[in-house]
């Protein structure tokens, strides 16, 4: 829906003002006149289920605009919908009876438009009940921290965007916060889980009283059909509650997990811009991703910590009233396990802290490095980032490792303790002289079953419960940042001073994240400092100043964004906010319109006034959409100019009474320069108070009041008479300013990079299009793929280690099975004799007959036998038991140990593939996507490319090796427990006969549905973090507007519409998971009543029923988990499938090499454009058309031109940052086309227009490469006028900061500079680098130029008239042509030129 449509929905909606409500084209549907009729008319249309006021409340907190955005608390015409859409699902669980709810039949509609293929967007899904609102849990658990705070006693009276007062954090839990609000639900559903674990244990007592039953031919038939209906009812019971536990739990974990999402961003606007500068964006970004997807799995870890140990409790009892004393055994190899167990687990929770502390490092540098890729490119710093990215990598990847090989561990006591507990007490309970029977060791081996599950399963659950502690740490620091509060900020102007505005006494401000608790404040480490400003209402104030000397600074002690030492602030109209225009434009991605709006009204006569104002008029007619055209993130797709004007017109939308106008006029040309200050400054802005920022002293000569900077303080103040007059020679020099936009950075040309989007579509904008998501069945390429970054060899071998460990499983089960139906093998009875004549065997007979003949085992026989022996029964009878015994536990030991040998093979085989694809697949993106063509990065958001970089290699590395483990091992369980049945009850083949159509029917249905929801559940969340991503490069502006509330709500939807998916998926899945344990119910009873009917018929084998049965017990267990992995597995996939994307779809950079540049070439620098043609994309009009030129060796040409010409577009051609589509281009006669990227681009030197700083130290950003040595770094900073700005930061080891934000930006412009001086290139751009520097900066800057660049050929895209003034030729482009090229001195001879035209406009 347009925003402006939405917008007048929200605004025409106060608490229930119904006549004012709009239609659904966004239109007002009432005047005045239609008043009445139009009320009487809506009543009729009220639905019968109208939310609280209090409901609507929640969104209609603040006067500013509100979009419907979908939420079912918000859309009270929910009921037209389903007589629009007969497929609308309407609220989850609404008006469903006790059974669909009890048996998950409410979820069929969704599982069959996941069939149909109708599940196509997030509207396709159930609404979330209200109890799931994101608003109201972040409401709830904002207001339960805030309750923990110590509040200080402040007026209660909120701001419009719900600043809440000074508050101490120190002391919030945030895990106290989360139990006060989910407590009563948490704990409540922790009955289901009580009374599963108890139905639970009566299957192995049902088991044992059948396998008796069977044993005794004396009990009635009836008891035998008693039990295996007990067998029915019990796993009946355990199914139900196991399904509502585990749907009640991801209900209450989307439920945690919606609102610590909703507080950590509104943590993030709430807290002072210097707190959070603490935390980098990739770090923020975690707390909402992976920390909080941990903390809500570790929800059924809670429950399982009590759970395990009764189960543990009652299973031992259970398996002492079976083999005595004999379990001891078994709980002393258990209590081995726990301090093994809990060392894994702590092991684990250490790596898995210092993993995500590497991550969060990763993520932030991709994140940089996605924001500066045009520099990256540029400069050819590809292989270097590459590099430093790996390194991090290979750091999070040797904790991955370690917490891999740990696991594998873990795999390994999970799948062999049973065994080896099953050993340890059947030999223990024969060594003690007892006799195996077949119920004895059944149920045993079920009780043992259902304890390895429990024991096993406690190392994840310490696991899960450490890391999410460690999340909980993580968040919880963001959590204790003061919040900012503009009460305590603020002072409240003195009533006899109404005509004040803004006012400033004695302030000292410091930027927070550079100051330690201990250092003492000086006015060195200060942003600024002894200031005082009084501004008046209806004021101009002018603010000048060298670069650094803390103009921008003053803005934002204004704007509450720096740390007040001491002083006094004050605002008049401080809940109103102030329009900030800022030095660094910062757009939204949307429309034009949506970006001057930010959330107005759309009004036509103020509208296009305001674009009059702002000189937008023009460039929007130009584009192809209109003010409807797209705009990219952070407005990548508009030149730089444009950007400027665009951010100006949201602010004068806002109507504020207040302007903070940072720099503006550099952005733009002096023409368009000029009628921003006369039709917007001095026009529509004439009544309100404006202070403007600016580098040109002509346009402060008509301000009120003069303000000079100069070290962070205000050195002169007054009227511009006496304050401008040093200034004069600016005066008359900058009359001669005539440079275009500071920005027309990208294209230049109207339409832009594949910028305004498409013009063949006409229904949208394809840079606003959805992100793009595969439909249907993972494509087998995907599997191969990831089987490819396995690698061959090492998967066969995983797959040839499962089947071998699977097998000696069943063998040594089926092995035990046999001992127990045949306790003693035939055999030749030896006696010892040991008597007076010594040890000495023979062979006594009886009655006349070779004992060698007798295989009996009846005691009266042996007794006979000993007596005739001289030898004693106790003797004979235990050295024959003895023998039987060390046969059956050899075999028995053998298989184990197999079994075990594999097991651990597998383990650590499945540990390493894991890790080889992870490695592999990271390597493959990173490398994808540094080198794409800069247009991927046009088009494409950054918080999508770095949804991939965080969430889906997170999968990657870690989800999906886990749940495809999971998945073999459950194949290979299935197969051999299906195979163990059927060999001990091969009649039960008619029963699972007709199942196996009803598995595949249900499996089918879930896998289609479940991939669809995985696959919105991806797209809803790039979306999400995009938007974080946008509010935290914009805050200062958005709280400067005071629009933090409609940022909340539009968080709280692309929140709720991933929630739809998320709760869709775990209804689909208890869908499917309560209807297959109905079919291991199925199959359990038909073992039961098959083997009661053997055994009336006297056919049966209490051994290998036993066998089946205990098999069968596990089976409803395994089809389950085989179907949730194997779904798990697909869903996960889909990660592989979207990093595989980037790999084989994203276009890499045309690297052709036909060959080498010539030994030190570029050697005259001269540059040849032959009839050059370049388009963006192929629907759109020529960028360059025709353009042809030759510079001499080491010329210095100056290109000028209005918005749209073309001119950076040359530079784009000549880095061949987008391929020509026609003609030539040449360097000292190589043609450019011929040679590699990185042949062409190291040899040029560029300054852009925006400067890149990444976070690290001085010395990093001038010399990444480490070419050049310390004395060469202090030459190139002092010939660029820096020596003092860096001595102030801190020498070359100081960090910059996040994009460098401890500099000004100018001084960031310097850097690169001073990087262009190191470099020394034969050919250097200049593309209107000098905008934002002051004009003594521009000054030395032109001296450095001509200084250090003698010898280059210098190409100049001018911004003021001096800079080209002494070129040695001109160049006037017009339309992506060039129209003029020759000397300034000829060219303003010509009256006639474009070039005198341009110039003589100047001079006016």
């Amino acid at each position: 829906m347009n925003s402006s449509k939405v917008d007048s929905y929200s605004d025409a909606w106060p608490i229930w003002n119904w006549e004012e409500m709009c239609g659904p084209d966004g239109l007002i549907l009432w005047s005045p006149k239609h008043h009445d009729l139009g009320s009487i008319y809506l009543v009729t249309l009220l639905p019968s289920d109208v939310p609280s006021r209090d409901d609507v409340d929640l969104y209609t907190q603040s006067s500013e605009t509100q979009a419907l955005l979908g939420s079912p608390l918000l859309n009270t015409y929910s009921r037209f919908r389903e007589e629009q859409d007969p497929l609308y699902l309407g609220v989850a669980m609404e008006d469903t009876t006790f059974l669909s709810k009890l048996i998950f039949h409410w979820v069929a509609p969704l599982m069959k438009k996941g069939v149909e293929g109708n599940l196509r967007q997030t509207d396709d899904l159930y609404d979330l009940p209200a109890s799931l609102n994101p608003a109201c849990l972040g409401n709830n658990l904002y207001g339960a921290m805030s309750r923990q705070a110590i509040v200080e006693p402040v007026s209660n009276n909120h701001t419009e965007d719900n600043t809440v007062p000074a508050a101490t954090y120190s002391e919030v839990s945030l895990l106290r916060a989360l139990h006060s609000c989910f407590w009563i639900q948490f704990y409540g559903i922790g009955l289901l889980k009580l009374i599963a674990d108890c139905a639970g244990f009566l299957g192995p007592l049902l088991l044992n009283r059948l396998v008796t039953f069977i044993e005794n031919k004396n009990e009635r038939i009836e008891y035998g059909y008693a039990y295996a209906a007990g067998l029915f009812g019990v796993t009946l019971l355990t199914s139900i509650c196991t399904s509502h536990f585990n749907f009640l739990m991801a209900e209450v974990g989307l439920k945690i997990r919606a609102a610590i999402v909703t507080t950590v961003y509104r943590k993030t606007l709430t807290v002072s811009a210097t707190s959070l500068t603490k935390f980098s964006i990739g770090e923020v970004m975690n707390f909402m991703s992976t920390d909080t997807d941990r903390i809500v799995n570790s929800c059924p870890s809670f429950h399982a910590l009590w759970s395990i140990p009764f189960q543990i409790a009652v299973t031992l009892y259970l398996l002492y009233n079976q083999v005595g004393l004999a379990f001891l055994t078994g709980v002393g190899f258990t209590l081995i396990l726990i301090p093994i167990n809990k060392f894994v687990a702590t092991k684990i929770g250490e790596l898995s802290t210092k993993m995500m502390s590497s991550k969060d490092e990763r993520v932030k540098l991709v994140a940089e490095v996605l924001r500066g890729i045009r520099a990256i490119k540029f400069h050819v710093w590809e292989e270097h980032f590459i590099h430093k990215i790996n390194l991090i990598r290979d750091k999070e990847l040797k904790y991955l490792r370690g917490r891999k090989y740990l696991d594998a561990i873990c795999v390994y006591f999970w799948a062999t303790t049973p065994v080896l507990i099953s050993i340890l007490t059947f030999t223990t309970y024969v060594l003690m002289g007892n006799k195996l029977t077949a119920a004895t060791v059944f149920t045993s081996m079920a009780l043992l079953n259902m304890l390895i599950a429990p024991l096993n399963a406690f190392p994840w659950v310490l696991n899960g419960l450490m890391e999410s502690w460690v999340s909980l740490k993580r968040i919880q620091r963001l959590m204790k940042m003061p919040d900012l509060d503009l009460k305590s900020y603020y002072t409240t102007l003195p009533k006899d001073e109404s005509e004040l505005v803004a006012l400033i006494k004695n302030g000292t401000f410091i930027w927070g994240s550079q100051h330690s608790s201990n250092e003492e404040i000086t006015s060195a480490n200060c942003a600024i400092s002894n200031v005082n400003l009084r501004v008046k209402k209806g004021e101009l104030v002018g603010v000048m100043g060298r670069v650094g000397s803390g103009k921008s600074s003053l803005f934002a002690a204004l704007l509450a964004e720096l740390e007040k030492i001491s002083g006094v602030v004050a605002l008049a109209n401080l809940e109103e906010g102030m329009g900030l225009v800022a030095q660094q434009a910062w757009l939204q991605r949307g429309t034009v319109r949506d970006n001057i709006l930010f959330g107005k009204n759309f009004d036509d006569v103020k509208y296009r006034a305001v674009l009059e104002a702002c000189c937008l008029q023009e460039d929007i007619d130009s584009l192809p959409k209109g003010d409807l055209t797209g705009v990219g993130e952070g407005g990548t797709t508009l030149s730089g100019g444009q950007k400027a004007r665009v951010s100006l017109a949201r602010a004068v939308y806002q109507d504020k009474k207040l302007y903070l106008l940072d720099d503006i006029l550099s952005a733009v040309d002096v023409q368009v320069a000029r009628h921003i200050f006369q039709k917007c400054v001095k026009g529509v802005l004439k009544d309100k108070t404006c202070i403007l920022c600016t580098h040109h002293p002509q346009y402060l000569l008509s301000a009120d009041h003069v303000i000079i900077m100069e070290d962070g303080s205000i050195t002169k103040q007054g009227k511009p008479s006496f304050i401008l007059s040093d200034y004069d020679e600016f005066l008359s020099s900058s009359d001669y300013d005539m440079g275009d936009s500071k920005a027309e950075k990208k294209h230049e040309d109207s339409v832009g990079i594949a910028s305004m989007g498409d013009t063949t579509s006409l229904d949208g904008d394809s840079l606003l299009e959805e992100e793009g998501r595969e439909v249907g069945t993972v494509r087998f390429g995907v599997y191969l793929t990831y089987w490819k970054a396995v690698g061959h060899l090492l998967g066969v071998a995983v797959i040839v280690a499962m089947i071998l460990m699977q097998s000696f499983r069943n063998l040594t089960d089926l092995w035990l099975s046999y001992w127990v139906m045949h306790p003693y093998k035939p055999m030749k009875l030896t006696v010892t004799v040991r008597d007076l004549f010594g040890t000495r065997s023979r062979d006594p007979g009886l009655n006349g007959y070779p004992l060698s003949t007798i295989t009996t085992d009846d005691p009266k026989m042996l007794s006979d036998t000993v007596t005739h022996a001289n030898s004693t029964l106790s003797n004979v009878s235990y050295g024959a038991v003895e023998d039987d015994t060390k046969y059956y536990l050899t075999v028995y030991g053998i298989l184990a140990g197999l079994n075990s040998v594999f097991t651990l093979l597998r383990a650590f085989l499945f540990a390493y593939a894991g890790l080889h694809a992870a490695t592999t697949i990271h390597k493959l993106l990173l490398n994808s996507i540094m080198r794409a063509r800069i247009l991927f990065f046009d088009l494409s958001p950054l918080g999508r490319i770095l949804n991939r970089f965080s969430s889906d290699t997170y999968t990657v590395d870690d989800s999906l090796p886990f749940i495809m483990n999971i998945l073999f091992a459950q194949f290979f369980s299935v197969i051999g427990t299906v195979f163990i049945i059927i060999y001990g009850l091969p009649w039960l083949v008619l029963i699972l006969a007709p199942l196996v159509p009803i598995y595949h029917w249900l499996q089918n249905h879930y896998r289609l549905t479940s991939r669809e929801l995985k696959r919105l559940s991806s797209t809803t969340l790039s979306p999400m973090y995009s938007h974080f991503s946008e509010t935290l490069a914009g805050i200062t502006t958005v709280r400067s507007f005071r629009a933090t509330s409609r940022f909340k709500r539009e968080n709280e939807y692309h929140l709720e519409l991933n929630q739809k998916c998320q709760y869709a998926s775990q209804a689909a899945g208890q869908w499917l998971g309560l209807r297959l344990q109905f079919i291991g119910v199925a199959m359990i009873t038909g073992v039961g009543v098959i083997a009661v009917l053997q055994h009336q018929f006297d056919v049966a084998n209490p051994g290998l029923i036993g066998l089946a049965i205990s098999y069968a017990l596990s089976m409803t267990g395994s089809l389950n988990g085989l179907v949730n992995a194997f779904t798990e597995t697909e869903k996960e996939m889909i990660a592989v499938e979207r990093v595989s994307q980037y790999v084989t779809e994203v276009e890499p950079e045309h690297s052709r090499e036909l060959c080498s540049p010539p030994y030190g070439w570029p050697s005259q620098g001269v540059v040849v454009f032959k009839n050059v043609f370049l388009k963006y994309r192929e629907h759109l009009i020529p960028s360059l058309d025709d353009v042809t030129f030759e510079t001499r060796p080491a010329e210095k040409i100056g290109v000028v031109g209005r918005t749209g010409a073309g001119k950076s577009t040359l530079l784009v051609a000549l880095f061949r940052m987008c391929e020509i589509d026609s003609g030539e281009i040449f360097i000292d006669t190589v043609n450019i086309a011929h040679i590699g990227l990185t042949a062409l681009r190291s040899k040029l030197a560029i300054i852009p227009q925006d400067p890149f700083l990444f976070s690290g130290t001085v010395r990093e950003n001038l010399d990444p490469l480490e070419e050049h040595q310390d004395p060469q770094l202090w030459d190139a900073l002092q010939r660029c006028h820096l020596v003092a700005a860096v001595r102030k930061l801190g020498g070359l080891q100081a960090p910059v900061g996040p994009g460098g934000s401890h500099l000004s930006v100018g001084q960031r412009q310097l850097i690169c500079l001073v990087r262009a001086v190191l470099h020394n290139a034969k050919i250097l751009c200049i593309d209107e680098a000098t905008a934002n520097v002051d004009q003594e900066t521009d000054g030395y800057i032109q001296q450095t130029l001509r200084s250090s660049f003698r010898q280059s050929t210098v190409i100049t895209i001018a911004h003021r008239v001096r800079t080209i003034m002494d070129s040695d030729r001109v160049m006037v482009m017009a339309n992506g042509r060039v129209i003029e090229f020759d000397t300034p001195e000829v060219l303003l001879q010509d009256k006639s030129s474009q070039f005198y035209q341009v110039s003589n406009y100047e001079f006016q």
